[in-house]
């Protein structure tokens, strides 16, 4: 059995026939029988999430900790929602294989634990503390999808992890084929990950403008995860501290960093962060608000995020994951959130 798809592949812009063989695509018919899923219409490669962390429970008050079942349910709602790929950059817990395995199941690249260096200034439970950060760099690289996801800083008035070390991290996972991300909330952790090479910079607050040049440089990829950041602001503003000032500021900059960095050729791509799951949609729309170009938005969170990761696309050959959309998303990003069919791995979601 196989499913026919006919209508305007993106991001060529050409209005053909495809077909899904299992879990993967085809432009030329088969001999197998065939039902057609949608005629007309446009066809997006699976979305893709590059920051998120299902499963994660706990607060202030309560030990974090990662719950199996939230987990499962909080990666149905990135399903539904057209998600086929999700990229965890630091996770409290191990991903169940029957939920990894399941049927359907968007495609899911780990990066391990979230590691923190004993120097920085203090560090939240869920981190794994070391002194040998670059060794267990290529330990949680090793041990998941090729990523490993270390913290670039924690305070903001406090230094962050020195120029050396974050290099001696980028040449050892690097060495074992490895990539890196690291979570950067302050001008000088931004910058001491930006001139490290690091492969992707996550959130980017207060990021100095020379930073665009280095990523640009180097190939890093930008993960600003404007929907975290915009859901703070409005409690983050009523505080009136010169703390609350500074993460203002640092939201600010790293608006205007988005565009400036897509104009100079850095890999801008779409990570919601958090809660609610399944709402790749609205960061889509943060970058938009943020300057980037409507298409280049729509490709972050497809085409070029997929690129990014190493996932093919609507290619001969490529992988089974598809939405169909009745507008051409590009055009009114805010479709996104109504696609009219869902395939991720041949299966059909919606």
């Amino acid at each position: 059995m196989a499913f026919h798809v006919r209508g305007t592949v993106l991001p060529d812009g050409d209005c053909r026939d495809l077909w899904i063989l299992g879990d993967r695509i085809t432009f030329e018919r088969p001999g197998a029988e065939c039902v057609t899923l949608a005629e007309g219409g446009f066809l997006l490669p699976g979305l893709v999430d590059v920051h998120t962390h299902p499963g994660a429970v706990g607060d202030a008050s309560t030990p974090p900790g990662f719950d199996a079942g939230l987990f499962a349910e909080q990666i149905d709602a990135h399903r539904d929602a057209g998600t086929a790929a999700l990229r965890f950059p630091g996770l409290t817990g191990q991903v169940p294989d029957e939920v990894r395995n399941a049927p359907g199941a968007p495609r899911m690249i780990t990066a391990g634990r979230w590691l923190a260096w004993a120097g920085l200034s203090r560090s939240a439970e869920f981190h794994t503390v070391t002194d040998e950060l670059a060794a267990a760099a290529v330990k949680e690289a090793l041990a998941n999808d090729g990523w490993c996801k270390i913290m670039g800083d924690w305070d903001f008035d406090a230094p962050p992890v020195p120029y050396e070390v974050m290099r001696a991290v980028v040449e050892a996972v690097h060495a074992v084929g490895g990539r890196v991300a690291a979570h950067c909330q302050s001008a000088d952790g931004v910058l001491q990950a930006a001139r490290a090479g690091i492969d992707s910079i996550e959130h980017g607050m207060g990021m100095p403008e020379e930073c665009v040049g280095l990523m640009a440089a180097s190939g890093a990829a930008y993960v600003p995860t404007l929907t975290a950041f915009a859901g703070s602001r409005a409690e983050v503003a009523a505080r009136g501290t010169a703390r609350a000032a500074l993460w203002l500021s640092g939201h600010d900059t790293m608006i205007r960093r988005v565009r400036e960095a897509h104009d100079a050729g850095v890999t801008v791509l779409a990570g919601t962060d958090s809660a609610p799951f399944g709402n790749v949609a609205s960061e889509v729309e943060h970058l938009v608000a943020a300057g980037l170009p409507a298409d280049a938005a729509v490709g972050a969170a497809s085409w070029a995020a997929r690129d990014f990761l190493g996932l093919p696309g609507l290619v001969e050959g490529g992988l089974a994951d598809l939405t169909v959309y009745e507008e051409d998303p590009r055009r009114s990003p805010g479709v996104l959130r109504h696609p009219r069919r869902v395939v991720v791995r041949g299966h059909v979601v919606r």
